[in-house]
C-alpha cells in the first residue's frame, strides 16, 4: 500500500509539472504588457521597469518559465535575504551559499494585476464558498441519485422506472448554463413570492445595518442547478450496476439463505454495487468545483469560478493561472482518495 501511494503521489507530481508546463506557454503567448496590466495606462517608464523586473518580465521566457516553476514549488531555491523571507515565508531546509537556499514553503502563484493582493488569498477567500457549493450539490445528487437508481433496479420496467430514467436523461441533456437560467427563473421570479428565493446571492450578504449575513436560502438554487447533471449520471449508473450485481451467484445464495430482500439489497448488493456510483461521485465532486463557473456567474455566487470570470476579463493572468492550478491539484487529489478507497469498499480489489 505504501508503495502505492507513494508511485501515485510520484504521477500526481508530474501531472502537475505538465499542467503548470501548459498553463505557463498558454498565458506566455496571450498579447498585451501585464507591466501595464499593474500599473495602468497612464504611468511612467521607472515604474513599468520596476514591475517587469519584480515579476521576471524582463527576462527571456524559458528563464520567466524557470522562476514560475520555483515559485510555485514547495521546495524551491530562494535567496535568504529578509525581502526573500517577507515574500515567501519559507522555512530554511539546506543552506546552498550565504546568500542561497533550498527552502520549504507554501506554493507562490504571485500577485493581482488588479488589486495587487496575492492569488492566494484571492483563492483561500472564495474557495470555501465554492466547495460548500460543490459538496452541497454533491450530497444532493448522492442521495438522490442512489435512491432513485436504487428504486428503479428494484421496479424494473415500471412506471418508477421509466420515471427516473427520463428524469435522468432530460437531467444529462440540459446544460448547466440553461438549467441555471431556467431555474431562477421559474423558482425565483414566477414562484418567488411562494419560495421566497432570490435570483442572485451568496453565502453571506452584507448588510447595512448588521455587515454580512447568513443567507442559506441562497445556496438553494444554485445546488439545484450544479447537482443536476451529476444526479442524473448517479441515477443511470446506479440501476445498471444494481442489476448486474441482482444476477450474481452470491446474490442468489443470499436469497436461499432466507435473508430478507432488504438484508439481501442492503447488506450484499448495494455495497457491490457502490464501486462505479463512487467513482463517479468523487470524479464529479472535482469537477463541480472546476464546473461551478457559469453557475457561479449566473447566480452572483463568491467563489472560485465567478472571480476567475471576473479575473478573465479584466486580464488578471495570476488569478486566472492560480485557479486553473489549484482545479488541477484537486483533481489529482481526488483521483488519489477515490484509487486508495477502492480496496476499502470492495475486498475483491487489493492493492500491490
Amino acid at each position: 500500500m505504501l508503495l502505492y501511494f507513494i508511485r501515485k503521489v510520484l504521477y500526481g507530481v508530474l501531472v502537475m509539472m505538465g499542467v503548470i508546463s501548459i498553463v505557463f506557454m498558454l498565458f506566455a503567448i496571450l498579447p498585451g504588457d501585464a507591466a501595464r496590466m499593474t500599473q495602468g495606462q497612464r504611468t511612467d517608464v521607472a515604474s513599468l521597469e520596476a514591475v517587469r523586473k519584480e515579476f521576471g518580465l524582463d527576462k527571456p521566457k524559458h528563464i520567466q518559465f524557470l522562476l514560475y516553476i520555483n515559485d510555485v514549488s514547495p521546495i524551491s531555491l530562494n535567496t535568504t535575504d529578509s525581502a526573500s523571507k517577507s515574500k515567501y515565508n519559507y522555512f530554511q531546509l539546506i543552506p546552498v551559499s550565504s546568500t542561497s537556499a533550498i527552502v520549504l514553503k507554501a506554493p507562490y502563484l504571485r500577485r493581482s494585476y488588479q488589486s495587487q493582493k496575492k492569488v492566494s488569498d484571492i483563492l483561500l477567500e472564495t474557495i470555501p464558498n465554492t466547495a460548500v457549493l460543490a459538496l452541497t450539490s454533491m450530497i444532493f445528487a448522492s442521495i438522490i441519485g442512489i435512491a432513485l437508481g436504487l428504486l428503479a433496479a428494484l421496479y424494473k420496467d415500471t412506471w418508477i422506472d421509466r420515471a427516473s430514467m427520463s428524469f435522468a436523461i432530460l437531467g444529462v441533456s440540459m446544460p448547466s448554463f440553461f438549467a441555471g437560467i431556467l431555474i431562477a427563473w421559474v423558482f425565483a421570479f414566477l414562484l418567488g413570492h411562494y419560495t421566497g428565493l432570490n435570483m442572485s446571492g451568496s453565502l453571506y450578504d452584507y448588510n447595512p445595518f448588521n455587515g454580512e449575513e447568513l443567507q442559506l436560502k441562497n445556496l438553494i438554487l444554485p445546488t439545484l442547478t450544479l447537482g443536476l447533471r451529476p444526479l442524473s449520471i448517479i441515477v443511470q449508473l446506479t440501476r445498471s450496476s444494481m442489476l448486474d450485481v441482482m444476477k450474481m451467484d452470491y446474490i442468489r445464495t443470499a436469497r436461499a439463505k432466507g435473508l430478507s430482500p432488504f438484508q439481501v439489497v442492503w447488506r450484499h448488493a448495494l455495497k457491490n454495487a457502490m464501486n462505479p456510483v463512487v467513482t463517479a461521485i468523487s470524479g464529479w465532486f472535482a469537477s463541480l468545483m472546476a464546473g461551478a463557473f457559469f453557475v457561479e456567474y449566473i447566480f452572483s455566487w463568491n467563489g472560485l469560478g465567478k472571480i476567475t470570470v471576473d479575473a478573465l476579463e479584466l486580464s488578471d493572468l495570476p488569478v486566472v493561472m492560480g485557479a486553473v492550478l489549484f482545479i488541477a491539484f484537486l483533481f489529482v487529489v481526488v483521483n488519489l482518495l477515490v484509487d486508495i478507497s477502492y480496496s476499502l469498499l470492495d475486498p475483491r480489489v487489493k492493492l500491490n
